[in-house]
């Protein structure tokens, strides 16, 4: 009998980025090249289920559930909801287009919490952005109910090279109810790279510690934004058995370390008082909840 390798360390954070299909397409943005065409990957439900259940086992605190955006995978309330019953914190990182009523009755509970991204005050600019018309008006028309909810929000608004106008989004979040707001650069991965190939240098510095993130299609990566360093799949073994191999070590390793690390991406983010959330300015890294 083979005994899979325990993961080297405690995981304390991971990041589920169940689909890739969005209604946005945010052709100068989007890290994952996320759209109205992809599809959700090869993962199962009972694929995701049994990593949300090996995450447990392995010591894992808290859950990101992400895509594309999430919502719109056909079982994502039963993932939220099996993540609940585990006792996980959960961030579900969403672009609040659409919301169905029985996920704001999920985001109500008090082991959930949410993010989303606002790009400018001006509708026409933010749909610029997101490359979809009125989802500026039905974004901000979503925060506004998660305010009123009382539910944990926390917003980044990206600079892309106005500083004016992503302080102004700031702002007016802030005045809708926003407690958690900040502004943070954008990385040059997916949409936003170009030509240029991915590289470590567009990392925080923090990835794969005690954090990683599973891919749509079953591959471990050490975040969203280091998705050109992966390690595995969870489709043909454990997750325990992808942290404890060679090849993650290497991913790792490979990984800079900086003390000054600049704001991750908003991507990248394991729960609401993570140094790698959009709510924050330090380096990245897992951190207690609140």
């Amino acid at each position: 009998m083979t005994i899979a390798p325990e993961a080297p360390t405690k995981l304390r954070f991971l990041s589920l980025e169940i689909t890739g299909r969005c209604q946005l397409s945010c052709p100068s943005l989007c890290y994952a090249k996320s759209g109205p065409k992809r599809d959700h990957g090869s993962m199962t439900d009972d694929d995701w289920n049994r990593i949300i259940d090996e995450a447990v086992a392995l010591g894992v605190e808290s859950i990101q559930i992400i895509g594309g955006e999430p919502t719109m995978h056909p079982a994502f309330a039963r993932m939220l909801q099996r993540g609940i019953d585990a006792g996980l914190r959960i961030r579900v990182y969403t672009n609040l287009l659409r919301v169905r009523e029985e996920h704001w009755r999920l985001f109500e509970h008090p082991n959930v919490s949410l993010a989303a991204t606002y790009h400018s005050t001006v509708a026409t600019e933010h749909d610029e952005v997101t490359g979809r018309t009125g989802s500026h008006t039905a974004t901000r028309a979503n925060v506004v109910e998660a305010v009123r909810r009382g539910i944990r929000l926390t917003v980044a608004v990206l600079d892309g090279g106005d500083p004016e106008r992503a302080e102004q989004a700031r702002a007016e979040l802030q005045a809708l109810g926003v407690h958690k707001v900040r502004v943070s650069q954008v990385r040059a991965v997916g949409n936003a790279a170009g030509t240029v190939l991915p590289s470590v240098s567009s990392l925080c510095g923090q990835c794969a510690n005690q954090k990683a993130a599973v891919l749509p299609n079953g591959q471990v990566a050490p975040c969203e934004i280091g998705r050109f360093l992966t390690a595995g799949s969870v489709k043909d073994v454990s997750l325990a058995s992808v942290l404890g191999s060679d090849r993650w070590a290497e991913v790792a390793a490979s990984i800079p370390h900086r003390l000054d690390a600049t704001l991750c991406p908003p991507d990248c983010a394991p729960n609401d008082d993570s140094a790698c959330g959009p709510d924050n300015s330090g380096p990245c890294g897992p951190a207690d909840d609140e």
